[in-house]
């Protein structure tokens, strides 16, 4: 048996989590820094670095107690290292390889992204990874820094399909809210003032869908672009600039309904296109209901879904911890040198598959 302690700081999450074998989550602890950051109107880098420090020892701590464990019992240790804010990620890093260092744990480097797809598999059997019938996968990741479609197949070779080409899914909502004086954070405002809306009420461009009557270029094909939704929504309110009641939650809805319908478009197309057989969505607008019901109904029986958890969409530590499980296993750890990454890098391969 190994206990992996998972620590998560990518951005104004602090969070710890203790996971066994990879997959059964004995703990997980996250201290939000939501208040402190909305009255930014959105993540103010230093400030979430500040926060960390503060929160990282109490969470820590809390994981452990709550995992019925201490460090001896602890095999290694997993912790997020890009992509990310920088200050953030750097607290979270150094702290993990202080605990490295002191018990003499192996410390395994993990990638934000790819532990968002892992949130997905928690809590599943041991075996799932050796299922052939789940191959290949299309993870769908979707949150406030990434948009992109990635393919993996049975002997773990990832290939990103497509990515942003400006703003993030969610980015687009955290903005469309704070244009319209929603308040911070936006995903979760945005549903729900979009529940008492009429989504088509006004209809808001789909970027790289084609929709415009122009052809989109190949190389596009699986991209995600979310600027224009965003420009169009600035002069829909300049054309309304009273906005409340129902005109108001019609816009909400009609804005969401577009960011939602381009996730989806290019989801069933990739999935077409490729053959998958198992649909992944993660990430923090994974955790959207119109998202979850529309990409339900577009897989319907052609593959199977797997939406990851509300739990598992936003930062979290299990998913940190449960990805981590795999490079410990496989040796894959970094020294004390390592450092964090801003940007996401190019994947080819992930760790928990093969």
């Amino acid at each position: 048996m190994s206990l992996i302690l998972g620590i998560e700081s990518s951005c104004d999450e602090t969070a710890a989590a203790v996971v066994e074998d990879g997959f059964r989550v004995l703990s997980s602890e996250v201290a939000s820094q939501i208040a402190k950051h909305a009255v930014h109107g959105g993540v103010v880098p230093e400030l979430a670095a500040r926060e960390h420090l503060k929160a990282l020892t109490p969470v820590v701590s809390g994981a452990l107690k709550q995992a019925g464990v201490t460090l001896k019992d602890i095999s290694a240790v997993a912790v997020t290292q890009g992509p990310g804010l920088i200050p953030a990620l750097l607290v979270g890093l150094n702290y993990a390889k202080g605990i490295s260092q002191i018990n003499g744990l192996p410390l395994v480097g993990v990638n934000h992204f790819l532990a968002h797809i892992y949130g997905a598999f928690l809590d599943s059997p041991p075996d799932v990874f050796a299922d052939e019938s789940l191959y290949p996968i299309l993870a769908l990741v979707v949150s406030g820094g990434h948009t992109s479609l990635m393919l993996i197949d049975k002997e773990g070779k990832a290939q990103q399909l497509g990515c942003t080409i400006d703003d993030a899914a969610g980015e687009a909502l955290d903005k469309g809210a704070k244009l319209l004086n929603l308040g911070y954070p936006g995903g979760p405002v945005i549903q729900k003032v979009a529940a008492g809306g009429d989504p088509e009420k006004f209809r808001f461009p789909r970027p790289l869908t084609g929709g415009a009557g122009k052809p989109v270029a190949p190389e596009n094909r699986y991209n995600f672009s979310f600027s224009g939704i965003k420009t169009a929504l600035l002069y829909h309110s300049q054309k309304y600039p009273e906005m409340s009641g129902q005109l108001l939650a019609d816009t909400v809805a009609s804005y969401q309904a577009a960011v939602v319908d381009v996730l989806v478009r290019k989801t069933a197309d990739a999935r077409r296109t490729y053959g998958a057989r198992t649909v992944v969505v993660a990430g923090g607008v994974a955790c959207n209901a119109e998202l979850r019901r529309r990409i339900a109904e577009s897989v319907g029986n052609s593959a199977r879904l797997m939406l990851a958890p509300p739990k598992y969409c936003t930062d979290n530590a299990a998913m940190v911890a449960g990805a981590g499980f795999h490079g410990f296993r496989r040796g894959r750890f970094i020294d004390l040198g390592a450092d964090s990454f801003a940007r996401l890098p190019r994947i080819t391969e992930v760790d928990f598959v093969g």
